[in-house]
């Protein structure tokens, strides 16, 4: 065990957590906070940036204007914080690093959420595609623009690390890509940061970041329930089809019988992120009691991923996934908004990289010095950051036949 006196109070970490006295530190170096530690200070930055406050107004899965209720980026990314922190918190890891890398993982999001991403990797296909989670590590190292000595942020090298590979190695030993990105090549903004800083894309990230990325998996299985439900896009009833919803189901009618549709919908939810949060608490304990890791970088080298659900819940959550895809995402409602959306989308990047000049100010600026590769990469990195609402006003503006979503 160590103590690490920074900041307003005392934490008491586990040696496998990621010592924020221990950091190492900033690509620019700065004077340390004598208030706060590094990754408090990571978690103001990111809260204070322009792109966290945009992802109120970029869709979950529900576009604006069907509702105020359903969840925005916004909403979501709080609802991951947490949970990412409740895990933390359990497992004596530094909730400060978990709650940065919750905050700021969905950063990089386009708008109108995976069909925008889906179009946007469409659209820059020959130009290295689009990744919305190297735009993440491209939003706090170089868009951002806001301090005087430096673009991006400037965070702390454990919360790019855990940015970047939250979900675990993106290359193997020798550098050849793995995962999703096997047999290709990394994202451009990945590669383009590993020029400037070593983040050790060969091995697993902090418990912190692996925390974050399993909170992620849980808040969006539980609230794309509750917004599947409430918008009627399939009943109750219709989750006994799936073993772990049947019996929680089974559980609330068992206790609670004739409960009113509201309180029975938001009974089904927290019991899901209970079990699920209970389950990988209990996975990552015994994966720690067996691998007895003594500092963050035993967790690093691992080989694994330690803070994950055990076997049974990794089935369940599956099936979880498959009856959202089928009653949520792949449902008629929604897809005949997507397919609205990523006209928006399309038509805009296309018109932008033909004429990149009536791209706003400071977009359209210094065209003439720079190439095809890099005029694509600015419209993405424009067009990426919109709002939903300002991608269909970008879109009215210079077309004439704007979808109306409403």
């Amino acid at each position: 065990m160590n103590t690490t006196d920074i900041g307003f109070g005392a934490q008491t970490l586990a040696d496998y957590a990621q010592d924020p006295g221990r950091s190492r530190g900033r690509l620019f170096p700065e004077p340390e906070s004598p208030t706060r530690t590094p990754f408090q200070r990571d978690r103001d930055r990111i809260i204070h940036s322009s792109a966290f406050r945009r992802l109120k107004h970029k869709t979950q899965v529900f576009v604006y204007h069907e509702g105020d209720h359903f969840r925005t980026r916004l909403t979501h990314t709080i609802e991951v914080s947490q949970i990412a922190r409740s895990l933390a918190r359990a497992l004596r890891l530094d909730e400060d690093l978990a709650e940065c890398l919750a905050l700021s993982h969905d950063l990089g999001h386009t708008p109108f959420g995976h069909e925008g991403e889906d179009v946007m990797h469409e659209c820059m296909a020959p130009f290295g595609g689009f990744d919305h989670n190297a735009q993440s590590l491209r939003v706090v190292t170089h868009l951002e623009q806001r301090y005087a000595e430096f673009d991006g942020l400037n965070l702390a090298w454990e919360t790019l690390e855990g940015l970047v590979k939250h979900n675990g190695p993106l290359v193997d030993r020798n550098g050849a890509p793995l995962g999703k990105f096997q047999g290709s090549e990394l994202p451009f903004a990945i590669r383009e940061y590993a020029k400037e800083q070593d983040l050790q894309l060969d091995t697993w990230p902090s418990a912190e970041a692996q925390a974050a990325a399993i909170a992620d998996d849980i808040a969006y299985d539980a609230h794309d329930l509750d917004d599947g439900l409430r918008a009627g896009l399939f009943a109750i009833e219709d989750m006994r089809d799936v073993p772990f919803l049947s019996e929680i189901l089974s559980e609330v009618d068992g206790k609670y019988p004739g409960l009113e549709e509201g309180r029975r919908i938001h009974e089904i939810v927290r019991r899901s992120i209970t079990r699920m949060v209970e389950d990988v608490i209990g996975e990552a304990v015994r994966n720690i009691e067996e691998l007895n890791p003594r500092n963050v970088q035993d967790v690093r080298l691992a080989g694994r991923c330690l803070v994950r659900f055990s076997d049974p819940m990794a089935k369940a959550e599956k099936e979880v996934k498959k009856f959202l895809f089928a009653r949520v995402y792949r449902h008629e409602d929604v897809l005949a908004v997507r397919r609205l959306v990523s006209r928006v989308v399309r038509d805009l990047f296309y018109r932008f990289q033909s004429e990149p000049d009536i791209m706003p100010s400071p977009w359209n600026v210094g065209l003439q010095d720079i190439d095809e590769n890099a005029v694509a990469r600015r419209v993405c990195d424009y067009i990426a950051g919109m709002t939903d609402r300002y991608a269909i006003e970008e879109h009215r503006r210079l077309f004439d036949d704007t979808p109306d979503l409403g």
